[in-house]
């Protein structure tokens, strides 16, 4: 024997049943969102995310921990999203080499447009066929995935946050209290206009 535990069929069942989810969900959503918003799943996430940051701009290094993705790869995708006028890179003062990234305007208003397509999507594909129950199920099942990754990762006290998302209903993302946990399912949370104090949750 190698000591390898190898799955019984029960396991071996569950890991397929959820290795499939990882495949087809997010290509799913990325289909979706090309067709309707003429952005990635990933372009949206980066949108997403700094739409809820403070002045809408976010560290490189810490935009990429939180979409969990290399510096290399959101160099590019920031690039690409740059030249659409989406969003802008500056230099940090006082930072050296570091850079941030900066929502624009033109960034704000369609990550707010793309976000009711990507809600109505996560409703059809995942959310409104399940119960009460299995809801539950899917959160603890989520969390003790992610708390086991964590605990694989070098540095597990330094690991991101999962990434922020909002559902939109016309009026614009504001960002999360601080008193609360970001939402981690991509969904940009509404802010009242201008003048107006926003609902408390």
């Amino acid at each position: 024997m190698d000591g390898t535990r190898w799955l019984n069929g029960d396991e071996l069942a569950a890991w397929l049943a959820n290795s499939a989810i990882m495949i087809s969900l997010p290509a799913a959503l990325d289909a979706r969102m090309q067709r309707e918003a003429q952005l990635t799943f990933f372009e949206y996430m980066v949108l997403s995310v700094l739409s809820e940051q403070p002045e809408r701009t976010m560290q490189m290094s810490a935009l990429a921990a939180r979409t969990a993705a290399s510096l290399s790869r959101l160099s590019h995708v920031v690039g690409r999203l740059e030249k659409r006028e989406l969003l802008a890179r500056k230099r940090i003062p006082g930072s050296g080499r570091r850079t941030a990234a900066t929502l624009t305007e033109a960034g704000y208003d369609v990550v707010v447009a793309a976000a009711p397509g990507h809600v109505a999507a996560v409703r059809e594909y995942l959310i409104d066929d399940l119960g009460p129950q299995e809801l539950a199920a899917l959160r603890r099942i989520g969390a003790a995935v992610d708390a086991a990754i964590k605990r694989g990762q070098p540095d597990a006290g330094a690991a991101a946050s999962p990434p922020v998302d909002g559902a939109v209903d016309g009026r614009s993302p504001t960002i999360h209290p601080a008193s609360q946990p970001p939402a981690d399912t991509l969904i940009v949370t509404p802010r009242e206009p201008a003048g107006q104090e926003p609902d408390q949750p």
